[in-house]
């Protein structure tokens, strides 16, 4: 099987399954104060040093989460509600963010009547700066924070975080950005870019699911989503994953130290993939920044096919990949990253999206490109009937 959804999730370093095997040998909650629980504790306390390391963050600006969806969550309704009063009720977000961050500001507009503005991205998913300076200028005490994702999840476009916090610094405005599918293969540093918090993610740079991390500034206030034990700076309560967070780390140390290489190494398959498929199918349409992007990201349309269909042709076909919509409820919805994008609902909803990571080969490429036709004809032919 060609496994090309690496963005869905990546397989386990060796490094860090070993990790987690070694310690999951090991009796311990990090919470109790005799031996095995103070053993524990020096796990999680040396895991948290080594992901600030890696990202230039403080140990104490690591807050341990279930999940990058957790992450994302406790950031935008913790600095939503730390900061929001009777006249600064407005939560800003991009047209294009993961359903972690969106779903969880429309439940603050939904649920907390809280004012939200999205604002827009031009035709390859990068953030409309102008719009944001523009709302900074008419309304900045209205804001109680702002979202910008590092990297889209879909189409791979990489958006402008530093220029967002430059605009927001003045009006002491915190910002928090989905880093999830940016850590380990693009540049990170915590400290240097600005922002208030940052959402990261194990099993998308070969750690384990179920292990997740916030960096949280220590000044920066962020109300708690969970109550109990007071872990973690009484900002995520909750008894921690000592083996995972263990392997976490280790994932996390590996893909910043090899990053530089490994990018070179996929963006050199991602653009053979590119090539070989606008060989294949002409008429496929390359989606995203061509040069703001991820390393291991290619997303095409291909005109007069459903995504799912063609999905389903190349998984009969041995190749894994992802459709770049949502399906729910059995029924497929166009892409609201790419109607954000500027296209139409047909286009919207044939789309894939081929994700390459460290254990991403040539062997991989060929099976897409001697699948891909066949299966493009038959989706087409799908569709017309």
């Amino acid at each position: 099987m060609a496994y090309l959804d690496h963005a869905a999730t990546t397989p386990m370093l060796p490094s860090a399954l070993d990790a987690y095997v070694r310690t999951a040998r090991e009796l311990g909650n990090a919470s109790s104060l005799h031996s095995s629980g103070r053993a524990a504790r020096r796990t999680v306390e040396e895991a948290r040093e080594r992901i600030g390391e890696a990202l230039a963050a403080k140990p104490g600006e690591v807050v341990f989460t279930g999940s990058g969806t957790e992450a994302d969550n406790l950031a935008v309704k913790g600095l939503h509600w730390s900061r929001r009063t009777a006249t600064r009720n407005r939560f800003v977000t991009t047209a294009v963010e993961h359903h972690a961050v969106a779903d969880a500001v429309a439940w603050l507009g939904d649920h907390e009547r809280a004012d939200v503005t999205a604002l827009p991205v031009d035709e390859f998913g990068r953030l409309d700066v102008d719009a944001l300076a523009e709302l900074l200028d008419e309304r900045p005490d209205e804001i109680t924070a702002i979202t910008c994702m590092w990297a889209n999840n879909e189409v791979g476009t990489l958006q402008p975080v530093e220029e967002v916090v430059a605009l927001a610094a003045p009006h002491g405005i915190p910002v928090h950005t989905d880093a999830i599918q940016a850590v380990g293969h693009i540049p990170v540093d915590f400290a240097a870019c600005g922002v208030d918090s940052l959402a990261l993610s194990g099993h998308k740079l070969g750690g384990p699911a179920g292990a997740g991390a916030l960096l949280l500034r220590r000044d920066t206030a962020c109300t708690p989503l969970l109550h109990g034990g007071g872990q973690e700076r009484e900002i995520r309560s909750g008894t921690l994953d000592v083996p995972g967070i263990a392997a976490f780390a280790e994932a996390v140390a590996h893909a910043v130290r090899t990053r530089a290489d490994e990018a070179r190494r996929l963006t050199a398959l991602r653009d053979d993939l590119v090539a070989r498929v606008r060989a294949a199918v002409p008429e496929a349409v390359y989606n995203g920044d061509p040069e703001h992007r991820l390393p291991g990201n290619a997303h095409f349309s291909f005109p007069g096919c459903e995504g799912d269909a063609l999905l389903m042709l190349l998984d009969a076909a041995g190749v894994e990949c992802a459709t770049g919509s949502a399906c729910t409820a059995g029924i497929a919805q166009p892409s609201h990253v790419l109607l954000a994008m500027g296209s139409g609902d047909g286009d919207a909803r044939s789309s894939l999206r081929f994700t390459l990571g460290w254990s991403t080969t040539e062997a991989d490429l060929d099976a897409l490109v001697e699948a891909l036709p066949e299966a493009v004809e038959r989706a087409r032919s799908a569709g017309l009937s």
